[in-house]
């Protein structure tokens, strides 16, 4: 399926004239203890007129790196060099600091990473765009303040003159990326260079970014996108560089490159996009010596069935007091039942009441009525004393491990202190318990020593899981596990989950505004909008034959490499 209605928008065929950037060999190092760490080597590319060229990579692959050198931002201690780095006839390796603040914003538009963090909080929206312009000396304060609403209305910001004068908390994850982008054309760039544009927002305000991006594109922009996800970045490129550590593995056309790709990193890119079609595979490689992956959760789901669920909601309501006084229901007659090894997905935007539902579920959060069961016995409704007995069963994962730890602990000190205390067990056990938690997640047992913030961030997943685990759950809450991973770390992060619900019988309640995760990973499906339920039922089901219109939309904006033509046949793949 695609991601807008109409066909992918790509130029038929590259312009004739000159291309507007030439990148050439380019390197770049920073300079480290007496010596220069290279981490983009060899980078080469034309971008002409109503293009777009998607550079592809996980974290630390140098694609963002590559981004800000071509803005002058690299940073501090930069080395940069290149057989050319030229905007038309502009030598971009030759200007200086005050030359590149001429450049950025006329010339160059930069649509960063985090939106939530690179407006300034206490700016209102219309000063943040049309700052741009003043510093450019763009006309009065008047047409300024007019250019501001007119750019707000073009990248379909509702009640333009409103939002202007807001603040970036009055706005939505949605409307954020669209004043950065607003601010980002305000000069009308001959280059737009967006960093990972829909990294973290919804399926469908991540289409209507990308729509956006597309339409920019069609009426004559030159795009270079990055991204470390392929299916997005499918319906918007004419070229993609797939990099890998510094370097280009891979490089062509859009179609030839995810049509027949060439390099087995590429290839596993693909594979590692989770969707309908990998539901019961592997997403990460796997050595030809491991054993394979069987997947047995609707069978776990059809034998314990019979045995009652082992975590019911029922007509669940949970209302916030607005700062105007309005009462937001966050949470509005929600009712669900999750069974033996079996996974429950929870979807919706931002704001449907997803992660509410899901602290409700774990008691962290009071309903104002309705009753949460846990293995048949009351949870919401006794004594934080009597829930203690219980806590043990139900474990929970969250979106961004590093804050939900201690960050003075070791890793071993994070799974000891989860490992209950009432288990008997002696300093010695105890410690064994935590390395075998340590390999049960497939990190070595050096890690145990190591802080946190030393590891990366599938490490970091990987001890969260280990820690959910430690008291031995029947339900693990999985709360947007895996939506700021890396589309390859999140894949082997998939495939654990999977393999430790098939061997413990665990069950998984798993919120996530990523369908593709979603279907993977689900047997049934909640569908939850402005804290209500709007539709629920098995997984296929929902995905194939959605009844909602809510549902149709959501699945609709699902990003997809489906679509693409391969190159020899012409046919989508």
């Amino acid at each position: 399926m695609s991601i807008v209605q109409e066909a992918p928008a790509r130029s038929a065929a590259p312009p004739n004239d000159a291309p507007r950037l030439v990148v050439e060999r380019l390197n770049v190092g920073f300079a480290a203890g007496g010596e220069i760490r290279r981490v983009v080597r060899d980078v080469s590319f034309e971008l002409g007129a109503g293009r777009c060229v998607a550079i592809v990579g996980e974290s630390g692959s140098g694609k963002s790196v590559t981004a800000r050198t071509l803005v002058g931002l690299t940073g501090a201690g930069a080395v940069i060099d290149a057989a050319a780095l030229r905007l038309g006839e502009l030598d971009l390796s030759a200007q200086s600091p005050s030359d590149w603040r001429g450049i950025r914003g006329r010339r160059i538009g930069f649509i960063q990473q985090d939106a939530l963090v690179s407006l300034d909080p206490l700016r209102k929206i219309g000063k943040e765009i049309g700052e741009a312009l003043r510093l450019h000396g763009w006309r009065d304060r008047a047409a300024r303040r007019q250019k501001v609403v007119d750019l707000l209305a073009s990248v379909d910001v509702p009640d333009p003159e409103l939002r202007a004068e807001q603040r970036p908390h009055e706005l939505s994850g949605g409307l954020h990326q669209r004043a950065l982008i607003a601010s980002a054309i305000a000069l009308d760039p001959e280059i737009i260079i967006a960093d990972e544009p829909t990294t973290a927002l919804d399926v469908t305000v991540q289409a209507q970014v990308l729509a956006l991006l597309a339409d920019m594109k069609r009426r004559g922009a030159s795009i270079v996108l990055i991204s470390h996800d392929l299916s997005v970045v499918a319906h918007l490129a004419d070229e993609i560089l797939v990099m890998r550590g510094g370097e280009v593995v891979e490089q062509g056309a859009a179609e030839r490159v995810l049509g027949e790709p060439q390099h087995p990193y590429t290839q596993s890119l693909i594979d590692a996009v989770p969707g309908g079609h990998t539901r019961g595979e592997r997403l990460a490689p796997q050595a030809e010596d491991a054993p394979r992956l069987v997947l047995h959760r609707a069978e776990h789901a059809e034998r314990d069935r019979a045995t009652g669920p082992v975590l019911r909601a029922e007509r669940l309501f949970k209302s916030f007091i607005a700062a105007d006084g309005t009462p937001t229901h966050a949470v509005d007659d929600v009712s669900f039942e999750l069974h033996p090894g079996e996974t429950l997905g929870i979807v919706g935007e931002s704001g449907s009441g997803k992660s509410t539902t899901a602290r409700i579920a774990l008691a962290l959060e009071t309903a104002d009525s309705g009753e949460v069961q846990l293995l048949g016995q009351p949870w919401l409704s006794v004594p934080e004393p009597r829930r203690r007995r219980l806590r043990s069963r139900i474990s929970v994962v969250y979106q961004d491990p590093l804050s939900s730890f201690d960050p003075r602990w070791s890793t071993e000190r994070i799974l000891l202190d989860a490992i209950p205390a009432g288990d008997g067990l002696g300093r010695a056990a105890r410690e064994a318990r935590a390395r075998e938690l340590l390999a049960r997640v497939a990190l070595p047992e050096e890690v145990l020593r190591r802080s946190p913030l030393r590891l990366s961030g599938g490490q970091r997943q990987r001890i969260a899981i280990a820690r959910a685990l430690a008291p031995s759950p029947d339900v693990i809450v999985l709360d947007e596990a895996v939506s700021a991973l890396d589309v390859s770390v999140q894949a082997q992060i998939l495939d654990l989950l999977v393999e430790l619900q098939d061997e413990y019988g665990l069950s998984y309640l798993f919120i996530s505004h990523d369908l593709g995760v979603i279907h993977h990973m689900s047997d049934r499906v909640l569908v939850m909008k402005r804290g209500r339920v709007v539709e629920a039922g098995d997984s296929e089901q929902i995905f194939r034959s959605p009844r909602h219109p809510y549902t149709r939309e959501l699945v609709s904006s699902l990003p997809s490499l489906d679509d693409i033509p391969t190159p020899t046949t012409g046919e989508p793949r």
